[in-house]
């Protein structure tokens, strides 16, 4: 009878310990994006593409290539209990280059209350190319299956 009360307390510690744990939040960083450090050293008009591949590296895919410009891309999903994992957060850098392949913007866009932000703007011009492909990355914030990106 005593060795039976010790296995109902050990197994109802173990319960609570399991249930606690369960009650955590977790967080999970999906994509690259160079650091702010990095950015410092990007100099507009100067830098090309070569010298960016070698200094903070070319998208992957986490991340897009096109012809006048490229895009980082970085979110972070919080998983908490049996709850779907969300999206909290998204950052996308956008680096475009002119003809001769030689940096003419570099521009930091994020996220808050469901609305595209600058959060930094190094430009040569008035705007950047391709800003209907960043409203089309940020519209489908929260809508993101994550069973896809895994």
């Amino acid at each position: 009878m005593r060795g039976y009360r010790q296995i109902v307390r050990i197994t109802a510690v173990a319960l609570l310990a399991l249930v606690v744990a369960s009650c955590t939040a977790t967080f999970r960083n999906h994509g690259y994006m160079p650091s702010d450090e990095e950015l410092d050293l990007i100099l507009v008009g100067v830098d090309t593409r070569e010298s960016l591949e070698g200094s903070i590296g070319a998208p992957g895919t986490s991340g897009l290539l096109t012809g006048t410009a490229w895009y980082f891309v970085q979110s972070r999903f919080r998983h908490f209990a049996y709850n779907a994992p969300e999206e909290i957060e998204r950052q996308v850098l956008a680096i475009s280059f002119n003809d001769r392949g030689v940096v003419e913007n570099v521009e930091q866009f994020g996220l808050e209350d469901g609305r595209v932000i600058v959060l930094s703007r190094r430009v040569t011009e008035s705007n950047i190319k391709g800003i209907t492909f960043i409203k089309q990355l940020f519209g489908s914030f929260g809508q993101v299956d994550v069973s896809n990106l895994l």
